[in-house]
Protein backbone atom coordinates (compact mmCIF):
# COMPACT_ATOMS: atom_id res chain seq x y z
CA UNK A 1 0.00 0.00 0.00
CA UNK A 2 2.88 2.39 0.78
CA UNK A 3 4.32 1.73 -2.67
CA UNK A 4 1.00 2.56 -4.28
CA UNK A 5 0.69 5.74 -2.20
CA UNK A 6 4.20 6.89 -3.18
CA UNK A 7 3.54 6.21 -6.85
CA UNK A 8 0.23 8.05 -6.63
CA UNK A 9 1.78 11.11 -4.97
CA UNK A 10 4.64 11.18 -7.48
CA UNK A 11 2.15 10.72 -10.30
CA UNK A 12 0.05 13.69 -9.16
CA UNK A 13 3.18 15.85 -8.91
CA UNK A 14 4.39 14.74 -12.34
CA UNK A 15 0.90 15.25 -13.72
CA UNK A 16 0.84 18.83 -12.47
CA UNK A 17 4.01 19.49 -14.49
CA UNK A 18 2.43 17.90 -17.56
CA UNK A 19 -0.63 20.07 -16.93
CA UNK A 20 1.56 23.19 -17.20
CA UNK A 21 2.88 22.02 -20.56
CA UNK A 22 -0.57 20.92 -21.77
CA UNK A 23 -1.96 24.30 -20.75
CA UNK A 24 0.54 25.89 -23.13
CA UNK A 25 -0.80 23.73 -25.98
CA UNK A 26 -4.37 24.72 -25.11
CA UNK A 27 -3.66 28.45 -24.76
CA UNK A 28 -2.13 28.66 -28.23
CA UNK A 29 -4.85 26.49 -29.77
CA UNK A 30 -7.63 28.60 -28.26
CA UNK A 31 -6.00 31.83 -29.45
CA UNK A 32 -4.99 30.70 -32.96
CA UNK A 33 -6.63 27.30 -33.61
CA UNK A 34 -3.14 25.98 -34.37
CA UNK A 35 -1.53 22.92 -32.75
CA UNK A 36 1.90 24.10 -31.64
CA UNK A 37 4.50 21.40 -32.25
CA UNK A 38 7.28 23.87 -31.36
CA UNK A 39 6.36 23.68 -27.69
CA UNK A 40 9.18 21.24 -26.92
CA UNK A 41 11.79 23.74 -28.10
CA UNK A 42 10.29 26.49 -25.90
CA UNK A 43 10.63 24.16 -22.92
CA UNK A 44 14.24 23.37 -23.78
CA UNK A 45 15.07 27.06 -24.31
CA UNK A 46 13.75 28.07 -20.89
CA UNK A 47 15.58 25.25 -19.14
CA UNK A 48 18.82 25.98 -21.00
CA UNK A 49 18.83 29.67 -20.05
CA UNK A 50 18.27 28.81 -16.39
CA UNK A 51 21.02 26.18 -16.45
CA UNK A 52 23.73 28.37 -18.01
CA UNK A 53 22.97 31.47 -15.92
CA UNK A 54 22.44 30.12 -12.41
CA UNK A 55 26.16 30.10 -11.53
CA UNK A 56 26.54 33.78 -12.36
CA UNK A 57 23.17 35.16 -11.31
CA UNK A 58 21.95 32.74 -8.67
CA UNK A 59 19.05 30.36 -9.00
CA UNK A 60 16.03 32.65 -8.68
CA UNK A 61 17.29 35.44 -11.00
CA UNK A 62 18.37 32.79 -13.51
CA UNK A 63 14.93 31.19 -13.35
CA UNK A 64 13.31 34.58 -13.94
CA UNK A 65 15.54 35.13 -16.96
CA UNK A 66 14.75 31.63 -18.22
CA UNK A 67 11.00 32.18 -17.91
CA UNK A 68 11.23 35.62 -19.55
CA UNK A 69 13.53 34.27 -22.25
CA UNK A 70 11.21 31.40 -23.14
CA UNK A 71 8.28 33.84 -23.25
CA UNK A 72 10.31 36.11 -25.53
CA UNK A 73 11.23 33.20 -27.81
CA UNK A 74 7.57 32.23 -28.04
CA UNK A 75 6.52 35.80 -28.84
CA UNK A 76 9.30 36.06 -31.44
CA UNK A 77 8.17 32.86 -33.16
CA UNK A 78 4.63 34.20 -33.36
CA UNK A 79 5.65 37.67 -34.58
CA UNK A 80 8.44 36.71 -36.98
CA UNK A 81 7.12 33.42 -38.35
CA UNK A 82 3.50 32.58 -37.60
CA UNK A 83 2.14 36.04 -38.33
CA UNK A 84 3.61 35.87 -41.82
CA UNK A 85 1.33 32.91 -42.55
CA UNK A 86 -1.84 34.51 -41.20
CA UNK A 87 -4.85 33.26 -43.14
CA UNK A 88 -3.15 30.02 -44.17
CA UNK A 89 -4.76 26.67 -43.50
CA UNK A 90 -4.34 25.47 -39.93
CA UNK A 91 -2.67 22.26 -41.05
CA UNK A 92 -0.06 24.34 -42.88
CA UNK A 93 0.58 26.40 -39.76
CA UNK A 94 1.00 23.22 -37.71
CA UNK A 95 3.64 22.03 -40.18
CA UNK A 96 5.37 25.41 -39.86
CA UNK A 97 5.63 24.90 -36.09
CA UNK A 98 7.31 21.54 -36.75
CA UNK A 99 9.92 23.35 -38.84
CA UNK A 100 10.43 25.94 -36.08
CA UNK A 101 10.82 23.17 -33.52
CA UNK A 102 13.45 21.39 -35.63
CA UNK A 103 15.41 24.63 -36.06
CA UNK A 104 15.36 25.67 -32.39
CA UNK A 105 15.88 22.17 -30.98
CA UNK A 106 18.84 21.51 -33.30
CA UNK A 107 20.60 24.68 -32.16
CA UNK A 108 19.89 24.06 -28.48
CA UNK A 109 21.00 20.41 -28.59
CA UNK A 110 24.18 21.53 -30.37
CA UNK A 111 24.89 23.90 -27.49
CA UNK A 112 24.09 21.33 -24.80
CA UNK A 113 26.02 18.55 -26.51
CA UNK A 114 26.51 15.48 -24.34
CA UNK A 115 26.50 17.46 -21.11
CA UNK A 116 23.93 17.11 -18.35
CA UNK A 117 23.32 20.60 -16.99
CA UNK A 118 22.31 21.27 -13.39
CA UNK A 119 19.85 24.09 -12.75
CA UNK A 120 21.12 24.91 -9.25
CA UNK A 121 17.77 24.49 -7.53
CA UNK A 122 17.63 25.01 -3.74
CA UNK A 123 15.86 21.73 -2.94
CA UNK A 124 18.65 19.31 -3.85
CA UNK A 125 17.99 15.64 -3.15
CA UNK A 126 16.06 16.23 0.10
CA UNK A 127 13.14 13.89 0.69
CA UNK A 128 10.14 14.27 2.98
CA UNK A 129 8.59 11.35 4.85
CA UNK A 130 4.87 11.57 5.66
CA UNK A 131 3.78 8.37 7.39
CA UNK A 132 4.64 5.47 5.09
CA UNK A 133 5.12 7.76 2.08
CA UNK A 134 8.49 9.16 1.08
CA UNK A 135 8.50 11.85 -1.59
CA UNK A 136 11.20 14.14 -2.94
CA UNK A 137 10.95 17.77 -1.86
CA UNK A 138 11.21 18.78 -5.49
CA UNK A 139 7.97 16.90 -6.22
CA UNK A 140 6.16 18.82 -3.50
CA UNK A 141 7.57 22.10 -4.82
CA UNK A 142 6.49 21.16 -8.33
CA UNK A 143 2.93 20.47 -7.24
CA UNK A 144 2.66 23.71 -5.25
CA UNK A 145 4.25 25.84 -7.99
CA UNK A 146 2.08 24.30 -10.69
CA UNK A 147 -1.02 24.81 -8.57
CA UNK A 148 -0.22 28.49 -7.99
CA UNK A 149 0.59 29.15 -11.66
CA UNK A 150 -2.48 27.34 -12.95
CA UNK A 151 -4.72 29.19 -10.47
CA UNK A 152 -3.18 32.54 -11.47
CA UNK A 153 -3.67 31.73 -15.14
CA UNK A 154 -7.31 30.70 -14.70
CA UNK A 155 -8.05 33.89 -12.75
CA UNK A 156 -6.36 35.99 -15.43
CA UNK A 157 -8.17 34.03 -18.13
CA UNK A 158 -11.50 34.80 -16.52
CA UNK A 159 -11.15 38.33 -15.18
CA UNK A 160 -8.53 40.24 -17.18
CA UNK A 161 -9.11 42.01 -20.50
CA UNK A 162 -6.57 39.69 -22.14
CA UNK A 163 -8.47 36.65 -20.91
CA UNK A 164 -11.78 38.04 -22.12
CA UNK A 165 -10.22 38.81 -25.50
CA UNK A 166 -8.82 35.28 -25.76
CA UNK A 167 -12.18 33.71 -24.89
CA UNK A 168 -13.87 35.93 -27.47
CA UNK A 169 -11.31 34.98 -30.11
CA UNK A 170 -11.77 31.30 -29.28
CA UNK A 171 -15.54 31.63 -29.61
CA UNK A 172 -15.57 33.43 -32.98
CA UNK A 173 -12.46 35.09 -34.41
CA UNK A 174 -14.26 37.07 -37.10
CA UNK A 175 -16.81 38.53 -34.71
CA UNK A 176 -14.11 39.29 -32.15
CA UNK A 177 -12.11 41.19 -34.77
CA UNK A 178 -15.19 43.18 -35.79
CA UNK A 179 -15.73 44.10 -32.13
CA UNK A 180 -12.28 45.67 -32.00
CA UNK A 181 -10.27 42.85 -30.43
CA UNK A 182 -6.74 42.78 -31.81
CA UNK A 183 -6.20 39.16 -32.65
CA UNK A 184 -2.48 39.70 -33.20
CA UNK A 185 -2.02 40.80 -29.60
CA UNK A 186 -4.06 37.87 -28.35
CA UNK A 187 -1.93 35.44 -30.35
CA UNK A 188 1.33 37.11 -29.24
CA UNK A 189 0.27 36.93 -25.61
CA UNK A 190 -0.72 33.28 -25.95
CA UNK A 191 2.68 32.28 -27.33
CA UNK A 192 4.46 34.25 -24.60
CA UNK A 193 2.37 32.66 -21.82
CA UNK A 194 2.92 29.19 -23.28
CA UNK A 195 6.68 29.78 -23.36
CA UNK A 196 6.74 30.97 -19.74
CA UNK A 197 4.76 27.95 -18.53
CA UNK A 198 7.05 25.62 -20.48
CA UNK A 199 10.14 27.17 -18.83
CA UNK A 200 8.75 26.52 -15.34
CA UNK A 201 7.88 22.96 -16.36
CA UNK A 202 11.45 22.51 -17.65
CA UNK A 203 12.77 23.33 -14.18
CA UNK A 204 10.78 20.63 -12.40
CA UNK A 205 11.43 18.07 -15.13
CA UNK A 206 15.19 18.40 -14.66
CA UNK A 207 15.61 18.57 -10.87
CA UNK A 208 15.95 15.58 -8.52
CA UNK A 209 15.32 12.69 -9.07
CA UNK A 210 16.30 13.33 -12.71
CA UNK A 211 20.01 14.06 -13.34
CA UNK A 212 19.54 17.46 -15.01
CA UNK A 213 18.91 19.16 -18.34
CA UNK A 214 19.99 17.16 -21.37
CA UNK A 215 19.24 16.96 -25.05
CA UNK A 216 16.30 14.61 -24.57
CA UNK A 217 14.54 16.83 -22.01
CA UNK A 218 12.37 18.36 -24.71
CA UNK A 219 10.80 14.94 -25.33
CA UNK A 220 8.82 15.45 -22.12
CA UNK A 221 6.61 17.84 -24.06
CA UNK A 222 5.55 14.89 -26.21
CA UNK A 223 4.26 13.16 -23.08
CA UNK A 224 2.19 16.24 -22.26
CA UNK A 225 0.66 16.24 -25.74
CA UNK A 226 -1.61 13.26 -24.95
CA UNK A 227 -2.74 15.18 -21.85
CA UNK A 228 -3.88 18.10 -23.99
CA UNK A 229 -5.53 15.82 -26.54
CA UNK A 230 -7.43 13.57 -24.16
CA UNK A 231 -8.56 16.55 -22.09
CA UNK A 232 -9.67 18.48 -25.16
CA UNK A 233 -7.43 20.91 -27.05
CA UNK A 234 -9.83 23.82 -26.50
CA UNK A 235 -10.39 23.20 -22.79
CA UNK A 236 -8.23 24.62 -19.99
CA UNK A 237 -9.96 22.31 -17.52
CA UNK A 238 -9.22 19.41 -19.83
CA UNK A 239 -5.51 20.28 -19.79
CA UNK A 240 -5.46 20.05 -15.99
CA UNK A 241 -7.39 16.79 -15.80
CA UNK A 242 -5.47 15.31 -18.73
CA UNK A 243 -2.12 16.22 -17.18
CA UNK A 244 -2.99 14.60 -13.87
CA UNK A 245 -4.37 11.51 -15.61
CA UNK A 246 -1.27 11.09 -17.75
CA UNK A 247 1.09 11.68 -14.81
CA UNK A 248 -0.63 9.16 -12.54
CA UNK A 249 -0.89 6.61 -15.35
CA UNK A 250 2.80 6.92 -16.23
CA UNK A 251 3.87 6.71 -12.57
CA UNK A 252 1.78 3.63 -11.81
CA UNK A 253 2.71 1.86 -15.05
CA UNK A 254 6.42 2.53 -14.44
CA UNK A 255 6.24 1.50 -10.80
CA UNK A 256 4.44 -1.77 -11.51
CA UNK A 257 6.07 -2.59 -14.85
CA UNK A 258 7.69 -5.60 -13.20
CA UNK A 259 4.19 -7.07 -12.89
CA UNK A 260 3.29 -6.00 -16.43
CA UNK A 261 6.09 -7.69 -18.33
CA UNK A 262 3.55 -9.42 -20.56
CA UNK A 263 2.88 -5.98 -22.06
CA UNK A 264 6.54 -5.52 -22.97
CA UNK A 265 9.32 -3.25 -21.71
CA UNK A 266 8.85 0.49 -21.38
CA UNK A 267 5.12 0.32 -20.71
CA UNK A 268 5.45 3.44 -18.55
CA UNK A 269 6.42 5.55 -21.56
CA UNK A 270 3.67 4.01 -23.70
CA UNK A 271 0.85 4.16 -21.13
CA UNK A 272 -0.10 7.86 -21.67
CA UNK A 273 -0.65 7.23 -25.38
CA UNK A 274 -2.73 4.12 -24.67
CA UNK A 275 -4.93 6.18 -22.34
CA UNK A 276 -5.24 8.88 -25.00
CA UNK A 277 -6.36 6.38 -27.63
CA UNK A 278 -8.84 4.77 -25.23
CA UNK A 279 -10.41 8.12 -24.37
CA UNK A 280 -10.58 9.28 -27.99
CA UNK A 281 -12.36 6.08 -29.00
CA UNK A 282 -15.16 7.01 -26.59
CA UNK A 283 -14.99 10.81 -26.80
CA UNK A 284 -13.31 11.94 -30.04
CA UNK A 285 -13.25 15.59 -28.89
CA UNK A 286 -11.59 14.68 -25.60
CA UNK A 287 -13.02 14.60 -22.09
CA UNK A 288 -13.87 18.31 -22.03
CA UNK A 289 -13.44 19.27 -25.70
CA UNK A 290 -16.16 21.06 -27.64
CA UNK A 291 -18.02 18.94 -30.15
CA UNK A 292 -18.26 20.62 -33.53
CA UNK A 293 -21.64 20.55 -35.21
CA UNK A 294 -21.98 20.97 -38.97
CA UNK A 295 -25.15 21.80 -40.85
CA UNK A 296 -25.71 19.49 -43.85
Amino acid sequence: MSTFAELLVNGVSLGSIYALIALGFVVIFRATEVVNFAHASLLLAGGYLTAVLHDDLGFWPALAVGVAGAALVGAAVEFLVMRRYRGADHSVLAIVTIGVDILLTTELTRRIGTDVLALGDPWGDTVVTIGPVTVAQTRIAAFLAAGLLITAFLLAFRYTSWGVAMRAAAENRETAALMGIRLGRVSLGAWAVAGALAAVAALFLTVFPTPGLERSTSLAALKAFPAAILGGLDSTTGALVGGLLVGVTESLATGYQGDLTFLGRGIGDLAPYLVMVAVLLVRPAGLFGTKELARV
